[in-house]
């Protein structure tokens, strides 16, 4: 049977557009502090979970609400399910917003808002996809399980549960990284540094606070310093100088004897670090200079020393380029020192091409080690991940790509981890094209609108073919 996707898609246009601006209006960024038994990731996730499963239940799908933390329907009969993995939280919005981002904008031909494009943008478009297979009645013989989980942005807590407790699809794709496809993710790890002791030199560093997310390049840091008075049209001056020379903004603010320093940077996705500019790296550059002692000193010169501009940790040790996966990459995301606190931190996320995460801890306490620091890993780790080109599920996508678009289709490796990682035979695809413009994790998010629209397209006429 031929089917005209592009024109069905069309049909349903302003529906799509309409329920995608009611998911987007719910701000689910995880939230720990709020989380409650009906909430076990804060208000937000669950509600833009609901919200999800009240879309899928007035279509008529049947639903499975997996306590909160995950979600499902399910279309079809046949022994094999195909799954298909979504993520309704986002990141946290930070600053620079041209608009609310929890109120969605169309301009420009694109919808502007927190989640436009990473990922309920590209989840509502697969979504619309399969309603059009099941508003056709088009015929499949395998079982297709839309999933989706609600803290992909930060520990997968939400897909750990849904694979504990319910079936895991056989093969299948995430619409969550970009065109012609993803079929091999790298390795992914968050390691913590710790510092802690006496903090009394001429200069002293109150507080150095920047970064919301391990997978986030922080545009914004901030740091309180006490300092000689008499110095304080130098600091002033030194400052200015600064910002002269350096590829970020900023301001300092004097009260008394106490500088409150502002730098901002360039945020930008922590799988690609070398593409954002790290304020909190830059700003320790400045203040490295000055008469620190104890935890302070080894704080700032561990970010100096070892970790500013440094997106592939060369000073690390731990520069390593595979032939098939690429960098390893390294995003130094968030930081934490109060003066008093015994426990300092800096938060890297590595996206690795080969080996383990005790390889690159082991590394990473050798060389911060004299700065009297130590190392944690965080939990949930990931392994890297590949499912070889010549599958069946990489070729029938690669097919629907190139047949819809005329591009050239090719495998692809990213740092990036996606859902498409949770099965054994899983890719992401979608809903990036090569031309598009990635604002994920930045300020004034989009998705163009053309995008959004050819995706459907291609999701409409892929799921079919894997399924049918």
């Amino acid at each position: 049977m031929t089917v005209d996707f592009k024109a069905e898609v069309e049909k349903r246009w302003d529906d799509l557009l309409a329920d995608l601006k009611t998911v987007l209006a719910v701000p689910s960024v995880r939230d720990d502090s709020q989380a409650t038994e009906d909430a076990p990731l804060g208000p937000g996730p669950r509600d833009a979970l609901l919200k999800f499963l009240e879309i899928f239940e007035r279509d008529g799908f049947k639903t499975k609400n997996v306590d909160n933390l995950a979600g499902y329907l399910e279309y079809g009969e046949g022994d094999e399910m195909l799954g298909i993995i979504g993520h309704v939280d986002v990141v946290p919005v930070g600053d620079g917003w041209d608009s609310d981002p929890f109120t969605p904008v169309i301009k420009d031909n694109r919808i502007y808002a927190r989640g436009s494009s990473d990922d309920k943008g590209p989840t509502m478009a697969a979504y619309y996809g399969l309603k059009i297979i099941k508003e056709l009645g088009l015929p499949v013989s395998k079982r297709i399980r839309l999933i989706l989980g609600t803290d992909e942005e930060t520990g997968w807590t939400g897909m750990t549960h849904y694979l504990e407790t319910e079936e895991t699809p056989d093969f299948g794709f995430s619409p969550d990284a970009e065109f012609p496809i993803i079929n091999g993710e790298k390795g992914n790890m968050v390691m913590n540094i710790h510092t802690k002791g006496a903090n009394d030199g001429a200069y002293q560093l109150i507080k150095f606070d920047a970064g919301m997310r391990p997978n986030m390049v922080p545009d914004l840091a901030v740091a309180m310093v006490q300092f000689p008075e008499a110095e304080t049209d130098a600091l002033v001056d030194a400052f200015g100088a600064f910002l002269d020379e350096s590829p970020v903004t900023g301001k300092i603010d004097i009260d008394d004897n106490i500088a409150t320093i502002t730098v901002n940077g360039k945020a930008a996705h922590g799988a690609k670090p070398n593409t954002g500019i790290n304020a909190a790296t830059f700003l320790a550059t400045f203040l490295a200079k000055y008469d620190f002692n104890g935890a302070a000193r080894d704080y700032l010169g561990i970010i100096t020393d070892l970790l500013h501009e440094q997106p592939f940790a060369d000073k690390l040790g731990l520069k390593e380029c595979d032939e098939n996966m690429g960098d390893l990459t390294m995003n130094v995301g968030i930081f934490k020192f109060d003066q008093e606190s015994e426990d300092n931190t800096i938060n890297l996320n590595f996206r690795f091409p080969t080996g383990t995460d005790e390889r690159i801890a082991n590394q990473v306490g050798e060389k911060v080690a004299p700065y009297h620091a130590t190392v944690n890993l965080e939990p949930g780790t990931h392994v890297p991940h590949y499912v070889p080109g010549d599958d069946p599920l990489v070729q029938t996508l690669l097919d629907v790509y190139h047949e819809h678009t005329g591009l050239p289709a090719h495998e692809q490796v990213i740092g990036g981890g996606t859902f498409g990682r949770l099965l054994e035979r899983g890719v992401a695809y979608g809903a990036m094209f090569p031309n598009s413009i990635d604002t994920m994790h930045q300020p004034n998010e989009f998705m163009d609108l053309d995008d959004l629209f050819r995706s459907a397209v291609i999701y409409a006429d892929a799921i079919y073919r894997l399924a049918k």
